[in-house]
Order: structure tokens, then sequence, then C-alpha cells
């Protein structure tokens, strides 16, 4: 299965951009005739035909659709500190698209040792992870932000905060089809002054493993147990 991001779709006859088009044809090696599959992130997913084989600008031809493809019934958020390895900070990107997440929000705390991000390069690492899992829907990166605007964020849904100091575990405070907010912090964790500061504007502490994990690692497993339990 051949599948392309094209997030501009409007008509039934339509092209790939420069970079799609070129890995359909150059390095796939696809023909005139030949069937694509297509997402365009808010749920359409297509199949198509190919009708000009350019390299530059493959022109295809909708062959049939289904709208909310896969839609789920809850909402994920995860707002999570980037890591002092942005390498880290892409392979959580990665697997939790795969897994199924629908925002995610970066921020910097008190402990966090990396200030600044690219969301051009993290956006083409979300890009290829909806692909690869055949994700209709493309989770929504925001602009990094600081915990103290991010806490006062409105939502509709459930908020949790990551601490290692409570015995509360996500599985059994976190209620099925529910949306989820979760924030997990930097390496050096929250500070306690940011932990009782979440607590004020109605996030609750939980637990998510006994083990002390890495950020990334951490943000994988709130991703898993949420799907887990919808």
């Amino acid at each position: 299965m051949h599948i392309f991001y094209t997030p501009d779709i409007l008509e039934n006859y339509y092209f790939l951009n420069n970079e799609e088009s070129k890995h359909c044809i150059k390095v796939l090696r696809l023909k005139t005739g030949d069937t694509i599959q297509l997402i365009d992130g808010i749920g359409g997913f297509y199949q198509a035909k190919i009708i000009s084989e350019n390299p530059k600008k493959c022109e295809f031809e909708i062959i049939n659709k289904i709208e909310n493809y896969k839609k789920r019934n809850n909402k994920l958020s995860i707002a999570i500190a980037p890591t002092k390895n942005i390498n880290r900070y892409e392979w959580f990107l990665e697997k939790a698209t795969e897994i199924g997440i629908d925002e995610i929000l970066p921020f910097t705390s008190f402990h966090s040792e990396r200030k600044n991000i690219k969301n051009e390069r993290l956006e083409k690492v979300i890009v290829a992870a909806i692909k690869q899992s055949i994700k209709a829907y493309k989770p929504k990166l925001y602009e990094l932000q600081s915990f103290n605007n991010l806490i006062k964020t409105e939502f509709d849904g459930q908020k949790f905060i990551a601490y290692c100091k409570t015995s509360n575990h996500l599985k059994n405070e976190y209620t099925p089809n529910k949306n989820a907010l979760v924030l997990i912090g930097p390496e050096g964790g929250f500070s306690e002054q940011e932990i009782e500061l979440a607590k004020e504007n109605g996030f609750t502490p939980i637990s998510i493993s006994t083990s002390r994990l890495r950020t990334e690692t951490a943000g994988i497993i709130v991703a898993s147990i949420i799907d887990i339990l919808n």
C-alpha cells in the first residue's frame, strides 16, 4: 500500500506536491494507471489512480473516499516537555502518533534543559508516522509555551499531571472514552511548586509506572494506557 499525505486536496483531480511526487515516481517507480492511497489529515482516506506520472507534479484521480476513517470517540492530548536530546522527542512523536494521539503541547518548565524546538522538523516526523500507521487524522502540534500558560488552557475533559510521588495510577483515575490531557515533565521532573499550581488549576496527580522513566518513555506509556482502556 502506497500512502501519500495531501492536506490541501479539494477536487477529484489533483496533484501530489513536489516532494511526494518525486517519492511516488522516482523512488517507488509508480506509473500511470497505478493505484495509490491518500490521507488528508482531517479524517479523509482516499483511493486514487495516477493519470500523469510527472515526478514534479504527479496528477491523480480520486476513485473512492472514506470520511472519518478510524475516528476515535475520545481525544488524547499530551503536554510534554522537549527532551535535551531532540531525537528522543522525535521518537516520542513517532510512536505516540502510531499508537493514537490528537494533540501534542510542548512546554518549558522549571527543570527544562531545552528551551526551543523546530516545529517544521517535528511536523515531518508526525506526517511520516501517520502514513506509516495509516492514520487519516494528523495530530496537532502546538507551539512551545510556558508551563504557567499551559495549565491555564481551557480543556473539555479530564486533566492529569504525571507525578512520581503519588500512588494514584492513571489506569484507575481515567474514565474510558473521555477526553484526557496529561502533563509530562522534563528530565528533572516537575518542581513541587508546579505540582501545587497544577492541582490548583484542576489537574489530578497520577503515576504511570513503578519505575523511573525517561520523559519520552512516559509519554509512550500514557498513550498506550489510554489506548488500551478505550
